[in-house]
């Protein structure tokens, strides 16, 4: 019957959306609970600089003052 492949539809479903969110959470965990930065126009990308610089860090997402906070 029709019903039959809910089962295998269910699995696929799961392993497809799973990494997507285990992407998302590992990238939070591993930046300090910040979203990831994208830069889609030039603007965006001088603030990501300008962040960088500021921070001292090299990294964007590193707030001055709280380099050594995990």
């Amino acid at each position: 019957m029709w019903y039959e492949v809910l089962p295998g539809m269910a699995i696929m479903a799961a392993c497809l959306t799973v990494p997507g969110f285990t992407t998302v959470f590992v990238q939070r965990w591993s930046n300090g609970d910040k979203e990831k930065r994208v830069a889609r126009n030039p603007f965006q990308w001088a603030m990501m600089q300008r962040d960088k610089r500021l921070s001292g860090a090299s990294k964007h997402y590193v707030v001055k003052g709280l380099e050594n906070i995990h």
